[in-house]
């Protein structure tokens, strides 16, 4: 069997969903003012001083704390409909080739699985304008892709802003992968990634692509 890992932020997607998701939740406004409250979060995890997944885990908290799950699952649906014009062409093209191989496709994000799961599960609109870097529709795309992400809290129906999984980036991604796939021996690893989250992942493939599309 040949599994092929692509990450989701930046390899499959053009720019990083989170940002995107929460202006499209809250719109640019709201979004402004709540990252220069955290600028200094922002600067902290740059420099290397604070870690990836607390400075997320904050900003995810302060925007989406409190919020019921089904509002949030509701608005996932919506932004992966209305954004396809995120999605790689080929990227997405990869993936599609990969199925009709029929090899197994896993995207593995440290994005949250809420909204990375509907790109993989609900027919796409074509995107509008002239966009060169627009998807084919995943109407093509046969079921079904293995998302693997970071976890939300959920208590009494409403998000807490934590997460259940650590941040799905770096070792994790390597840690969540086999935690489905546990033995190695039986296939072929393929990797595709853009960014040091991606790293360890890429090392740990018999095959791996940095910056493919």
């Amino acid at each position: 069997m040949t599994i092929h890992a692509f990450d989701f932020d930046g390899t499959l997607t053009r720019r990083d969903t989170l940002i995107e998701f929460i202006r499209y939740v809250k719109g640019n406004k709201e979004f402004l003012i709540g990252f220069l409250k955290h600028l200094h979060l922002l600067i902290l995890m740059k420099i290397g001083i604070m870690p990836n997944w607390k400075t997320k885990r904050i900003i995810f908290q302060y925007f989406f704390g409190g919020m019921t799950l089904e509002k949030f699952n509701e608005y996932c649906e919506k932004f992966a409909q209305e954004k396809a014009s995120l999605l790689r062409k080929k990227g997405m093209a990869a993936v599609n080739k990969a199925m009709m191989d029929g090899d197994r496709v896993v995207v593995i994000s440290a994005s949250v699985e809420n909204w990375v799961t509907p790109f993989f599960t609900h027919p796409q609109p074509l995107p509008k304008g002239g966009e060169s870097d627009s998807p084919t529709p995943n109407t093509q795309l046969p079921p079904p892709i293995k998302i693997i992400g970071t976890q939300i809290q959920v208590v009494d129906g409403k998000l807490t802003g934590y997460f259940l999984t650590k941040n799905c980036y770096g070792q994790e991604k390597v840690r969540r992968l086999l935690e489905q796939y546990p033995d190695r021996r039986e296939y072929k690893l393929v990797a595709y990634g853009d960014s040091r989250g991606d790293v360890a992942l890429l090392d740990f493939a018999d095959e791996g692509h940095y910056r493919e599309f």
